[in-house]
């Protein structure tokens, strides 16, 4: 799935004006949309085919009437950046709230201690750009820059604008009644036990998305809509099935900070039958590595068996033009958006299992909500499936295990001799007196 082809829907929300086709001018400062990051009224919105331009009049969209935006109002408004408004792209991004990330939802704008103690509104109240430091417009972040700025060291008192690391301002000895905690560190992330589940602010994110059930409907021919008694979608003609959960506990994984993408130009090889969109990158030898926590969005997607690459299809467009969502012809859709591409497509779709890793780092639990030692430390733990290590109370090695039960036998046989002789030698003494 991808932007090409479907550029007026995908880049109604990002931060640009007239983003219609892969010519688009980054460079053109008349391109960038200020207001969607400056607004502070709440009152700013994109329309959402318009190519990233704002809703200039009133408009109908989905059987609703969006009202134009007062850009009078807006510009003498402008302000810093908040929650409010980073949080209108970020917690929406995939199509809804809480879809994409599972750590980023609406659930963030009011909340306690509970949900993050960093964001509680009565606590530290800390906004996005505390921690994602910003200058000259460059915003610091973790996960598009390769390799990811990821220093595990102090940088307070002095600020050098690296603060996306829990280290940069906690240090990597931040325990300080529980030192051996501090021994964890140079292995094992701080989310990952700072961080026991996601999607905990009651909104559900989406976990499962299987396009190969798209296009099913009805007697008379109309989309079929299904939904959880929560409102989450589960089946759509347009999308197929759907998956959704909250209060989740992470996958893990090693991660250095970087990540190798698939691209659409990469070939499938013919033994694989799920493929990772994205993929960790580190491992225990890497001393920049941790063990980190994850959300894993899994699903089906279209791809073209022959040529062994993904299928972009062209989804959103004028019905009767090969879009998916008016057509519902996955051979059409398919030779649009290849063709807009500029890839080879064979004429043949099927459809393969795909994952994609979602770095958890956000609703950080209060302390006393951590894992305990035995969440990890156990046959069955959260690390169970994390191999090429050593992990005490989930491994076995029967030699030490021989060795250790070889130690505490001489050491009973050692207490019992001990007492064996001083039985003996006390009984001496008392029948020498």
């Amino acid at each position: 799935m991808s932007p090409q082809s479907n550029w007026c829907r995908c880049t109604s929300c990002h931060v640009g004006y007239g983003w219609k086709d892969k010519d688009f001018d980054f460079a053109s400062r008349e391109n960038v949309d200020c207001l969607v990051c400056h607004d502070s009224t709440g009152t700013y919105r994109k329309f959402p085919t318009a190519c990233g331009d704002p809703i200039y009049e009133d408009k109908k969209f989905g059987g609703k009437i969006l009202k134009a935006v007062d850009l009078r109002k807006v510009a003498k408004n402008v302000g810093v950046t908040s929650r409010t408004t980073c949080g209108r792209c970020h917690f929406y991004g995939g199509g809804g709230d809480g879809v994409k990330h599972g750590d980023l939802d609406s659930s963030l704008l009011k909340a306690d201690k509970t949900l993050d103690v960093h964001m509680d509104l009565k606590g530290l109240n800390y906004s996005c750009t505390t921690c994602h430091v910003t200058r000259g417009h460059q915003i610091s972040g973790r996960i598009y820059s390769l390799p990811a700025p990821n220093k595990h060291q102090l940088a307070l008192p002095k600020d050098d604008g690296e603060r996306l690391a829990c280290e940069s301002c906690h240090s990597s000895d931040p325990h300080k009644k529980d030192a051996i905690l501090n021994h964890h560190t140079d292995k094992v992330a701080c989310q990952t036990c700072h961080i026991p589940a996601y999607a905990r602010g009651g909104v559900f994110t989406k976990m499962w998305w299987d396009w190969s059930t798209a296009g099913k409907r009805d007697k008379n021919g109309k989309d079929i809509v299904k939904k959880d008694e929560f409102g989450n979608l589960l089946f759509h003609s347009k999308k197929g099935d759907m998956g959704w959960a909250k209060d989740v506990e992470p996958e893990y994984g090693w991660y250095n900070g970087s990540m190798s993408y698939f691209r659409s130009s990469d070939k499938i090889l013919p033994d694989v039958t799920k493929v990772e969109i994205n993929s960790l990158q580190g491992g225990y030898e890497d001393p920049q590595a941790r063990i980190f926590p994850f959300k894993i969005m899994r699903g089906k997607q279209p791809y073209d068996p022959e040529n062994r690459t993904f299928v972009i299809p062209y989804l959103f467009g004028k019905k009767g033009t090969g879009p998916y969502w008016g057509d519902y012809d996955w051979q059409k859709s398919a030779e649009v958006g290849m063709r807009e591409a500029g890839l080879p497509f064979s004429g043949k779709i099927d459809f393969i299992e795909t994952a994609m890793y979602w770095p958890i780092t956000h609703m950080v639990a209060p302390k006393e909500q951590s894992l305990s030692c035995e969440e990890c430390h156990s046959r069955d733990g959260r690390l169970a499936s994390l191999d090429g290590f050593y992990l005490p109370g989930r491994d076995r090695w029967l030699l030490l295990d021989h060795l250790g039960w070889l130690l505490l036998g001489l050491t009973l046989a050692g207490i019992v001799l001990r007492a064996g002789l001083r039985f003996v030698s006390s009984g001496r003494k008392g029948g020498q007196s």
